[in-house]
């Protein structure tokens, strides 16, 4: 074999004068050259192959940072919200206690107290270290079968669980004071609406503007000159004095007695009653609904009675109480 069968020769004509110019080339360095020009083409095709690659993992790691930075920066917003929340419904708790001593309510019980918690809490952030476990589910304590430092993504998930997780905690614990405030205050609303009626049922008041001339207990009858029980409180007044009724409640009985004279009877619930005697005139009738400072009546000396003055009985389940146990003005 010729030596020019052996290369790869090149003519290059420059006109018709002109002698044409060859270039002859060996066809082993040929090929080398033609196998490093396909490897240096390939190595180039897989860098930019790999660049394309990081370059797409790259922007995903900072769609995922942002997306970590504004999960994280929610969060601690709602978790802000939830302690804010917590705050007042600790803070209700302490006015529904005070109302209770006040209202003379039995406190709450320690147990629908909220669990006592504390300690300094930070979020979960980069490189977080976890048990990682082997293929049939155990835990490697030893050399790990994977590396413990989560990706990205998975560190991301991981905190928004964990995060998410207790917040869930904090709720439900938020849910359950909230019901026990719910009914602590619906319990309040009954007691202060009670307490309310039975101080506007509660004779509290004198009826009548005057002097006490025969008190209640144990006397020497003014009839008979002999130790009796007087049921009920004397007050010396002028004649048609306005007598008001001490306390709201229903007139029940209107009429004469051959010793009360004329005389109303108000019951004004809860097991009170008050009753009104040796009155000029009466002015409430039966049946009719009064308030506190109502006019029922004027002082007068009607029935089995000495001189002008009325006579005023509580009765508490039927039974007669000292009135003066009850006026507080």
């Amino acid at each position: 074999m010729s030596q020019q069968d052996e290369a790869y020769t090149i003519v290059i004509f420059r006109g018709t004068t002109a002698k044409p110019l060859r270039f002859s080339f060996p066809r082993a360095i040929v090929r080398k050259a033609m196998m490093v020009g396909i490897v240096l083409v390939l190595g180039e095709i897989l860098l930019l192959s790999q660049y394309v690659i990081q370059t797409g993992k790259v922007w995903e790691l900072q769609e995922i940072r942002q997306e970590l930075l504004s999960a994280k920066e929610q969060t601690n917003a709602f978790s802000m919200a939830v302690e804010d929340l917590k705050r007042r419904v600790l803070a209700m708790k302490e006015v529904n206690e005070k109302l209770r001593v006040m209202l003379g309510i039995e406190s709450l019980k320690p147990e629908d107290y909220l669990n006592g918690q504390g300690g300094e809490e930070t979020p979960l952030l980069e490189g977080i270290q976890a048990p990682v476990n082997n293929t049939d589910g155990a835990s490697v304590d030893g050399q790990d079968a994977e590396p413990k430092t989560l990706k990205l993504s998975e560190e991301n998930q991981l905190w928004e669980q964990d995060l998410a997780t207790k917040v869930q905690k904090k709720i439900a614990r938020l849910q359950r004071e909230a019901i026990t405030q719910e009914r602590s205050l619906e319990e309040l609303a009954e007691a202060a609406k009670e307490r309310l009626t039975r101080w506007g049922s509660t004779p509290s008041v004198w009826p009548v503007k005057g002097w006490v001339t025969s008190g209640f207990g144990p006397r020497i009858s003014p009839f008979t000159g002999l130790p009796a029980v007087h049921d009920g409180l004397d007050i010396g007044a002028p004649p048609n004095a306005p007598v008001h009724a001490p306390a709201g409640g229903a007139v029940t009985a209107v009429g004469f007695d051959s010793k009360m004279g004329n005389m109303v009877v108000i019951k004004h619930g809860f097991g009170l009653e008050t009753q009104y005697g040796h009155l000029a005139k009466t002015i409430a009738k039966q049946g009719q609904k009064v308030k506190r400072g109502d006019l029922i009546g004027l002082v007068g000396s009607s029935g089995l009675s000495t001189g002008p003055h009325l006579h005023y009985m509580i009765k508490v389940n039927e039974r007669p109480v000292n009135p003066q146990r009850y006026i507080l003005e």
